[in-house]
């Protein structure tokens, strides 16, 4: 029999808000209840409970997350620091073509030509390395189609 304290229904409650806004990692949660001066036993509970009903996911959050930044025109780059910031390790970014999405970003933001000038390159590829795109997917985004 599980002993539920009043604090560990608060806890739940917590962070089944938290849950309902928007999916969150464990370790984002874990933060979060932290801030809120809940007891340690009692977060790692709440988790604990809220994993086991599938209410809270890595694998979810990772995966949302990723298609998030994609559509936002972000580089695997930076994809994988945010994720590892929000303490995800494990993740798949094979199924995303980033050498389309940087060539779209570079063509939204600067037009379909290729610039001549090496400033006006350099811009554009900092520009692109800024989104968190690695050297491969900003010279194919150069190369005509």
């Amino acid at each position: 029999m599980t002993v539920t304290t009043p604090n560990k229904k608060k806890c739940y409650a917590a962070a089944m808000q938290l849950l309902v806004r928007r999916e969150h990692s464990v370790f984002e949660l874990r933060q979060k209840l932290t801030i809120k001066e809940f007891d340690e036993s009692d977060i790692e509970s709440s988790i604990d409970t809220l994993i086991e009903q599938n209410y809270q996911s890595d694998v979810r959050f990772s995966a949302d997350f990723i298609q998030m930044r994609f559509n936002q025109g972000k580089g695997p780059i930076k994809i994988i620091v945010d994720l590892k910031q929000r303490g995800i390790d494990q993740f798949d970014l094979s199924g995303y073509d980033f050498y389309t999405l940087a060539r779209n970003i570079r063509e939204r933001k600067f037009g379909k030509q290729v610039p001549i000038d090496f400033k006006e390159k350099a811009k554009q590829q900092r520009f692109l390395q800024s989104r968190g795109f690695n050297f491969e997917h900003i010279s194919e985004s150069f190369k005509t189609a």
